[in-house]
């Protein structure tokens, strides 16, 4: 059984995705692993929900036989969140890629990209 999922992104350099989880949406770093003055991996938690993030130059050391791969990116995120307005609030000034919508499923939704450039669509349920 599977017990959790836990997304992995890859990125150039973790530092400018720091304040849009820790200072925008209130998440806590739990695992910071350093590669002389930068960063080459960090995990975020929220309550349930966790987001890693590691460095290109991370992988291919940790990871040669993918370096490659890992570089085609962009990741896509679907966030479930209980307010949507509280989000939209925090992710003030990032770049927006899909305007807010209600869905035919029933979802409330905004779509922005983290300074690393994925994809991350928040959705509210009514």
């Amino acid at each position: 059984m599977v017990k959790k999922i836990t997304p992995v992104l890859f990125v150039k350099e973790i530092e400018p995705i720091l304040p849009f989880w820790l200072d925008k949406l209130g998440f806590t770093k739990t695992i910071e692993v350093p590669e002389g003055n930068k960063l080459a991996f960090v995990a975020f938690k929220s309550g349930a929900a966790e987001i890693m993030y590691q460095t290109y130059a991370s992988a291919d050391k940790d990871l040669p036989s993918i370096s490659a791969d890992v570089r085609q990116g962009p990741t896509f995120l679907y966030v479930e969140v209980d307010n949507l307005e509280a989000i939209k609030s925090a992710v003030k000034g990032a770049e927006v890629y899909l305007s807010e919508r209600t869905t035919f499923y029933g979802a409330k939704e905004i779509g922005v990209k983290d300074p690393a450039g994925h994809f991350i669509t928040f959705a509210q349920f009514s």
